[in-house]
């Protein structure tokens, strides 16, 4: 099964109704980033992006960015050592400043999210991790941050 399948498949219960103002791909966002599945997370949300055009479009791609970098930090944090996963506070970094650069002219709320709070942590992680040279994750399972889900 390839990727579109898998996140066809993920996606079939979901109810639009229920959804609101927002497309139900949007909110599953919310729900895989809080139960840490950022590359699932980043899925369901690249195939929205895709369709999309125009500021939306750009507002999804920060979102993308966003769970990225926490791909890269919970991939380093479960394989330190490993000849790739070891080497990905840099990637990490720079997707959390590109998402924070791409959010800067949103306004918050922006299509439900507080968008200066996701700002916010983009660049605490992208600080922090520059303050240790890229030698410390201080992202575990257990400290991993939740988002409040749009209204």
């Amino acid at each position: 099964m390839g990727k579109h399948e898998k996140i066809a498949a993920r996606l079939a219960g979901l109810d639009p109704a229920s959804a609101g103002d927002h497309h139900p791909f949007y909110l599953e966002y919310f729900r895989l980033f809080n139960a840490q599945e950022y590359y699932a997370a980043h899925d369901v949300l690249e195939h929205i992006w895709l369709g999309s055009d125009g500021e939306r479009s750009i507002f999804y791609k920060a979102l993308i960015q966003f769970a990225g970098g926490f791909v890269h930090l919970q991939h380093q944090h479960r394989e330190p050592h490993h000849p790739v996963h070891g080497r990905r506070l840099r990637p990490a970094a720079r997707l959390f400043r590109r998402c924070a650069e791409l959010l800067g002219p949103f306004p918050s709320p922006y299509e439900g999210l507080d968008v200066v709070a996701i700002r916010a942590l983009a660049l605490s992680q992208a600080d922090e991790l520059a303050r240790s040279e890229f030698a410390r994750n201080s992202w575990t399972p257990e400290t991993a941050p939740r988002l409040d889900p749009p209204r």
